[in-house]
């Protein structure tokens, strides 16, 4: 039988698909970079979780995810 494993960064990518699912993106943001501290590039994590965000619409998501909306 065998078994294939993928690298570090497609499961962490997936992982985050996962998490961006299910968590506001502010907290997928302040996991990873506990998870990460000293690693890799903040600014360019933030760019790929608020890819096409606007204040606005990042605050329509904060009021559905608080049952504001």
């Amino acid at each position: 039988m065998r078994v294939t494993v993928q690298n570090e960064s497609a499961t962490t990518a997936e992982a985050v698909e996962v998490l961006m699912d299910r968590l506001p993106a502010s907290k997928v943001a302040r996991l990873l970079s506990s998870w990460q501290i000293g690693q890799g590039d903040y600014l360019k994590l933030r760019d790929e979780l608020f890819a096409g965000e606007t204040v606005d619409s990042l605050l329509d998501k904060a009021k559905t995810a608080n049952g504001s909306k």
